[in-house]
């Protein structure tokens, strides 16, 4: 799972000072252009295959019932996990930060620890366990369960670093809990649950593997299939544009809902604490409610895989060393966080440097890849590697292009936040004073963003470690990752040999499942929590 803050690209901050011009800018704007379009030509090589088809072709394939199936099986789940996902977020959110909840630290960390398990492992262990959760419900049950944390992270932000004075006053003029709940606090998160909900969306539309297993059909299962089992390009192509429609259209709706409409959340270290809500006589009944939801988001998949760990399993089909599956799965995962995180650098400095409408769309079109599922990335490096690079065709090389098209985002992300950080006119001092500009760079801005660099890594490693849809279709002949082969053992049924690879998977992630978590709610609640 891709594991991100993930703030919108048309949030941006502040305007900086117009800044000194060198000889060096018209460089950095054509090496950050160039990466730009790298990463956004998976959107191209997937149009120029399905127009290769014909109009007539392209109508006869959306003519087709399938397609109508698909695209109704896609939306009503999609609809139905953001609503609870949102509902759960929010919820859990605002009883961690705005009540007196017990142990309200151990459950933040808990409440976000789904995001450690991917979603076809979350598929695994219910469907292992469970064998009816299947179908709608059953998907509907699976991803909610492990996808709200991507809706409680940014609103627990919010919470935790937003001005509680608004709340304050409105329920000193006598508004209710419920009132305040509504007409305040609920207004001031809109943007991060939008952000959230986006991601949301984003991954329902991309992820394969939970949706097999689950028995679900959706337009990434029927674009898997039609290129690996029925070998169609057209049909695959023609999808992959449906799909990526249907990601841009979410895209485009999160922007709009998720502005603030002219509300004003002050955040920073100025703002002032919330006091926190009084639970009282229901303070049981939330902690009822909060472990349950852990132990639906947390406690069956942890269960399974002890249980299945436990009982071990038999199984016909050959075995393989997850010492030397976990050594690849790590030398494709480093090797494409490297590349990724270097190649951020040059987009984020340009944006960061000159605010312009080019900087703007140069950012925002990198930003574009988050909609791609990776059904759809993996897909295109395919058709590109066979028409324009056949020596590359399944040769590890690809398999890293795939990741890193995929990841981009992430390891932006972390860059962007860091440069964000950075005080103003720190570059143009060191250049007033004839330094020449890469020596600015690697004395003055790389040392003050390196911790921005570091988390771009982790996370674009990590979270590439666990990728299954993009891996199955470009990992070379013969070669297995952690998630190939459990995806191999699953598919037999073997639930007692997967659990070791799942096992493995997810204690990979742990680690930035708790980086994410420190670095999204690291401000304070209070000033006695400062003060430690």
């Amino acid at each position: 799972m891709t594991l991100t803050e993930a703030p919108s690209p048309a949030v941006r901050p502040s305007r900086s000072p117009r800044r000194i011009r060198t000889a060096g800018s018209g460089v950095l704007a054509l090496v950050a252009i160039a990466v730009t379009l790298l990463v956004a030509s998976p959107l191209v090589f997937v149009a120029l295959e399905a127009s290769q088809s014909g109009w007539g072709t392209v109508q006869r394939l959306l003519g087709r019932p399938l397609i109508a199936t698909l695209f109704w099986h896609t939306a009503v789940l999609t609809a139905i996990v953001t609503v609870g996902a949102l509902v759960l977020g929010f919820g859990a959110a605002w009883l961690v930060e705005r009540t007196d909840l017990p142990l309200r630290r151990t459950w933040t960390v808990l409440v976000a620890m789904p995001l450690a398990i991917p979603e076809f492992v979350h598929g695994y262990c219910w469907v292992s366990l469970f064998p009816a959760v299947q179908g709608l419900w059953g998907a509907a049950l699976v991803m909610t369960s492990s996808l709200y944390p991507l809706v409680f992270l940014p609103v627990a932000a919010v919470l935790r670093r937003s001005d509680a004075s608004a709340e304050e006053v409105a329920r000193s003029l006598g508004k209710g809990r419920l009132t305040v709940l509504w007409r305040v606090t609920l207004p001031q998160t809109r943007p991060a649950l939008a952000g959230g909900a986006l991601l949301v969306a984003l991954y329902l539309l991309g992820e394969y593997g939970a949706f097999a297993m689950l028995r679900y059909d959706t337009f990434a299962t029927a674009i898997y299939t039609q290129f690996e089992t029925a070998f169609d390009t057209v049909s695959a192509s023609v999808l992959s544009l449906i799909l990526i429609a249907l990601a841009l259209v979410v895209v485009v709706l999160q922007n709009r809902i998720g502005r603030n409409r002219g509300r004003v959340v002050r955040e920073g270290n100025a703002t002032r604490p919330a006091t926190p809500v009084a639970l009282a006589g229901a303070k049981p009944l939330a902690l009822l409610a909060m472990a349950a939801l852990v132990g639906v988001a947390v406690g069956v998949p942890v269960y399974a895989l002890g249980y299945w760990l436990v009982k071990g399993g038999s199984t016909t089909l050959p075995s393989a060393s997850i010492w030397s599956l976990t050594a690849t799965t790590l030398g494709y995962a480093l090797a494409a966080a490297a590349i990724a995180t270097a190649a951020a650098v040059p987009v984020a400095l340009y944006a960061w440097r000159r605010d312009t409408r080019l900087a703007r769309a140069v950012e925002q079109t990198a930003y574009l890849t988050r909609a791609l599922p990776g059904i759809a990335v993996a897909l295109a490096v395919v058709f590109f590697a066979i028409r324009y690079a056949q020596p590359f065709y399944e040769q590890p090389p690809l398999l890293v292009a795939g990741y890193v098209a995929l990841f981009f985002p992430l390891a932006l992300t972390a860059v962007r936040s860091s440069l964000a950080q950075v005080p103003h006119g720190v570059e143009d001092v060191a250049r007033s004073l004839g330094t020449p500009p890469l020596v600015v760079l690697a004395r003055v801005t790389l040392p003050l963003i390196l911790p921005g660099l570091g988390a771009a890594f982790a996370m674009v490693a990590l979270t590439a470690s666990t990728e299954l849809t993009a891996t199955l279709l470009l990992r070379p002949t013969g070669t297995d990752t952690l998630a190939t082969q459990f995806w191999t053992y699953t598919t037999g049924l073997a639930w007692g040999a997967a659990a070791p690879y799942a096992a493995v998977m997810t204690a990979l992630s742990v680690p930035a499942v708790l980086l994410l978590t420190r670095r999204t709610l690291g401000g304070a609640r209070t000033p006695k929590e400062a003060a430690r």
